[in-house]
């Protein structure tokens, strides 16, 4: 461990494998099966413990609390793992879990804001530059794709999927799948319309964001039920890779899609 910029009040294993320039705040504790890439600052008194892997240039802020053993009664002390890509914002009193035997591991990507007091349980998997906003709660085995916005205080079911560049409102609750691309809020949470602003902010093309408008129009407004409306989505629209990842995304739901 090569380090000169860990506070005396920190506690650290010695068999913890802290990269160089891996800043430690006070009072902070990292266990013996920690490893930190280069770059990541740990705040006071956050706790990394468990078989927790980070990646560089995180920032983690006060009192969080990383690679815990799930909140899961099924869990028996096996060897799981959290995996932590780089460039994370993972800020104050944060928990994440590591995974059970059902997946062995928690995954996090890179470039992600995960604000105050939000909860990632076990087997989640977290894509690219996806913001998780305050009190923001993920049940287990979630996969939620790149660029997807959580709202704060919303709470999401086990096993389901968020699609890439989708939104979801401040305080719904997400008991099915949310299509990519979409704007969804509600208790229960529904489609209320296409992400525009989204689309255009990712640089998504004209015409498919053109396409995306005709797809959302035949899956939700349209009446039609989902198998007859992926029908007719395939053979009316113009086919772009973002139409075909939505229709595979829908084809492959396990517990629906919010309509």
């Amino acid at each position: 461990m090569i380090n000169s910029n860990i506070q005396s009040t920190a506690q650290i294993s010695p068999a913890a494998q802290l990269a160089e320039n891996v800043e430690v705040g006070h009072y902070a504790i990292i266990g013996p099966e920690v490893k930190i890439a280069e770059g990541t600052r740990i705040g006071d008194h956050c706790v990394i413990t468990g078989n927790t892997a980070i990646g560089k240039n995180c920032q983690i802020f006060t009192g969080a609390v990383i690679g815990s053993v799930p909140q899961d009664l099924k869990y028996k002390g096996e060897k799981t793992e959290l995996i932590i890509g780089d460039d994370n914002i993972i800020r104050e009193y944060v928990t994440i879990n590591m995974g059970t035997a059902a997946s062995d591991k928690t995954i996090i990507g890179n470039g992600n804001l995960i604000m105050a007091y939000a909860h990632i349980a076990h087997d989640c998997v977290i894509g690219n530059n996806v913001i998780l906003a305050n009190v923001g709660t993920l049940a287990g085995h979630i996969v939620i794709e790149d660029k997807a916005i959580l709202g704060g205080l919303a709470a999401v079911h086990q096993f389901v999927r968020i699609g890439r560049l989708a939104i979801v409102g401040g305080c719904s609750k997400v008991i099915q799948d949310i299509p990519p691309y979409s704007m969804c809020d509600g208790h229960p949470a529904k489609v209320r319309s296409l992400n525009r602003v989204g689309l255009e902010r990712a640089g998504i093309n004209h015409q498919a964001r053109v396409s995306l408008k005709s797809a959302f129009t035949i899956l939700f407004n349209s009446g039609l039920t989902i198998p007859n409306a992926l029908k007719k989505v395939e053979t009316d629209i113009m086919p772009c890779p973002e139409v075909t990842h939505l229709i595979n995304f829908i084809k492959n739901s396990q517990r629906g899609v919010c309509r």
